[in-house]
């Protein structure tokens, strides 16, 4: 986040040393106060910060809500809803357009706007559930390719051989939407097929592989 904002002119200060000093005084003479630290201690964290009335202080968590900023009289959350695996592509994926999930001050949202981003509000009381679909969207993808990986592995066949296959079918549920993009044995009602590949799969990938049919079943009983 850093790097992204001094990439769009922004004058940033830091990253502030984690000793009890510099987090004392960390929200001094700045605008805007990033805590960009595991979720578990953004409370902690800013209970450490002393106040300043003119200091916007923002976690970049996408569960919490803004009472973990209290005693903080201008509190913000600025959410990327983006993988962010290193400092230099993170800052690429973070100024390319990246969807941000922003709440509270208005700093948030001029943030948002210098990074080029788009904007999406969520009510506290779904912050849970929008940030687990933000996990299954990314992090889960993650570890079904690893189970795409082991598969094809134990067949010979690299997991770059699938890649493109995952290009395109996320474009197409960019283009058609997950219903009309859902194609194979599911979609047509081959459940014999199915049935083969259960049979074929280790145990642990074949409950990766029937709890994700059976998702596929909801979806096709969708209407249209």
């Amino acid at each position: 986040m850093a790097g992204a904002l001094r990439r769009v002119g922004w004058d940033v200060d830091g990253p502030v040393a984690h000793d009890p000093p510099g987090v004392r005084a960390a929200a001094a003479g700045v605008d805007l106060l990033i805590l960009a630290v595991p979720d578990a201690a953004v409370a902690e964290t800013a209970a450490a910060v002393e106040p300043v009335p003119g200091c916007t202080v923002a976690h970049l968590a996408g569960s919490l809500t803004l009472d973990v900023l209290a005693p903080h009289p201008r509190p913000a959350s600025i959410h990327p809803l983006v993988a962010l695996p290193g400092g230099e592509l993170g800052a690429d994926r973070l100024t390319s357009g990246a969807w941000f999930a922003i709440a509270g001050d208005p700093l948030a949202a001029a943030v948002v706007d210098a990074l080029g981003g788009r904007t999406v509000t969520v009510a506290d009381a779904d912050r849970v559930r929008y940030h687990a679909a933000a996990v299954m969207a990314s992090n889960h993808l993650v570890a079904l390719l690893a189970e795409v990986e082991r598969v094809a592995g134990s067949c010979g066949v690299p997991l770059e051989a699938y890649l493109d296959l995952v290009r395109g079918t996320v474009a197409n549920v960019a283009e058609l939407g997950p219903r009309a993009a859902l194609t194979g044995p599911v979609a047509r009602g081959d459940m014999a097929t199915v049935q083969r590949h259960l049979d074929a799969l280790p145990g642990p990938e074949a409950a990766v592989y029937e709890a994700l049919s059976r998702a596929a079943e909801r979806l096709v009983a969708v209407p249209g």
